[in-house]
């Protein structure tokens, strides 16, 4: 455990174990990337006020010196910009800390993880039950061992047939085997294992150098002219960035994961990579919500607690575990993305059938629903645009979505024809309460579920009882509908 405590504790940029990879040096206030380290603006600020007072002649100070858009140069009525267009004009310094040696411990065998995460496979320990268990929380252990086994066995397989994953997935999937299987079911991991290593390091390795190229600095005369002092002798689309540094620092504010600087920056760099690779769509707010999920079980597979929420700062984790996190986060956002593209791209086609889709289907399951919201004026767009742009992250909690996800990924179009199910699912839920309500009790009422308290029992009854309108609607036709009305399924083609 000291051990493990130790390499946990260890300074990245410094670790030894991680001697076989090139030593970088960068600048004292910038990252990686060239872009400001907001860790560094703290510690200019805690010198002395006159740390604030901005030399005018420096392009960069602006943001050492005035981090915070609530800080003392707005007061002042200055407003300095930083050298990279970059979050601190939105953002304050004050990250959570966490100090070195303590929360989540790194798994030692992180590197074979890293290699491939079939490995995670060989780690999985079961403690014995409690002595003095019930014979229910017995039988609730014993089922679970067995489920995690059916897993392995399926994992393990040279080929693994996808059609088994699918159909184990879709009760659900065990923390521990999580991460490989998400990887595998959005088509990221290849099936076959021994295409895994290299495929996974050359997926890694193109993503890194994308990084690298969209925010590396410019060469060109114009990046020494003060007019490029706003970021735009590095490349930036400046829109583009500006948009997701201020969805990024307000992504799952209630956790604590999310509000390390080292988080944000992942978060910031997937997101504006994946904005530039897909100008048809480019950032939309609402993406910044899915990359979550998926940075989150990522980087609790080389954790020895799965359960990462809190008192974890990804900070003090190996540079190489960070980029692998960051770049297979990247990669299966993509895959999730190319199934409902239509929902980003101009006038957001997507979203627009799945809400006539989700009118058609409340119609049908709950029609004094239905009627009820029509004559208060309720627009179905109104409240379910967001559970479409953001599939519903924003009305639960990311570990109730997680186990989502898990049957989403087991569905064929689980993103999006299955989701529509799953909303209108959800809106009956809560038919008893909205058709006593008036329009503005309805809209306070559908802004603000009372869902935070739900357990995975509650999302798996959710999933259920999507599963049975799927059933029963997903090829109906003339009899389900009259002449001029689309069954659900073709309001989603």
């Amino acid at each position: 455990m000291t051990q493990a405590v130790d390499e946990w504790s260890r300074d990245p940029a410094l670790d030894a174990e991680d001697e076989d990879e090139d030593e970088i040096i960068y600048d004292d206030d910038e990252d990686e990337f060239g872009l400001p380290r907001i860790a560094g603006t703290r510690r200019k600020q805690s010198k002395s006020m006159d740390s604030f007072q901005v030399n005018s002649g420096n392009p960069g100070g602006g943001f050492g010196n005035n981090a915070s858009g609530l800080g003392f140069g707005l007061a002042a009525g200055t407003r300095h910009r930083a050298d990279s267009s970059d979050i601190a004009e939105e953002r304050g310094p004050l990250y959570p800390t966490t100090r070195k040696g303590e929360g989540k411990i790194l798994r030692p065998q992180y590197k074979d993880i890293l290699k491939d995460p079939a490995n995670t496979l060989n780690l999985i320990n079961h403690a014995p039950p409690p002595t003095n268990a019930s014979a229910k929380e017995t039988e609730i252990y014993t089922s679970r061992i067995s489920r995690i086994n059916k897993f392995k066995r399926i994992l393990q397989r040279s080929t693994v047939p996808l059609s088994e994953l699918r159909d184990l997935a879709w009760s659900g999937v065990p923390d521990e085997v999580r991460a490989i299987t998400w990887q595998l079911l959005l088509g990221y991991l290849p099936t076959n294992s021994e295409r895994r290593i290299a495929t996974l390091e050359r997926k890694r390795k193109e993503y890194l150098d994308g990084v690298r190229q969209a925010f590396e600095r410019s060469n060109s005369p114009v990046a020494a002219s003060p007019g490029a002092a706003s970021g735009r002798g590095r490349g930036l689309d400046e829109a583009i960035w500006h948009q997701i540094s201020i969805d990024v620092p307000r992504t799952s504010p209630h956790i604590k994961l999310y509000g390390y600087e080292t988080t944000q920056r992942s978060l910031e760099r997937i997101l504006y990579v994946w904005a530039i690779r897909h100008p048809a769509s480019g950032y939309v707010q609402g993406i910044n919500d899915l990359v979550t999920p998926l940075w989150q079980v990522f980087l609790g597979s080389y954790i020895t607690d799965l359960d990462i929420e809190e008192g974890m700062d990804p900070g003090q984790l190996p540079r190489s575990v960070l980029d692998a996190v960051e770049a297979d986060s990247f990669w299966c956002l993509t895959k999730l993305l190319d199934g409902i593209q239509d929902n980003y791209i101009y006038a957001q086609p997507g979203i627009h059938r799945q809400v006539r889709a989700l009118r058609d289907l409340t119609m049908r399951i709950d029609y004094t629903l239905a009627k009820h919201l029509e004559k208060e004026g309720v627009e179905f767009m109104q409240f379910s645009f967001r559970w479409m742009n953001c599939l519903l992250m924003r009305e639960m909690t990311v570990k109730n979505m997680i186990r989502m996800w898990d049957t989403y990924m087991a569905e064929e179009q689980g993103f999006s024809r299955f989701h529509v199910y799953v909303c209108a699912a959800f809106l009956v839920k809560w038919s008893d309460q909205l058709v006593k309500m008036d329009f503005q009790e309805i809209m306070m009422f559908l802004q603000a579920l009372p869902t935070k308290d739900w357990t995975e029992k509650d999302i798996e009854l959710l999933l259920s009882e999507a599963f049975i309108w799927q059933s029963l609607f997903q090829d109906s036709r003339a009899h389900l509908r009259s002449g001029h009305e689309q069954s659900p399924d073709e309001g989603m083609q």
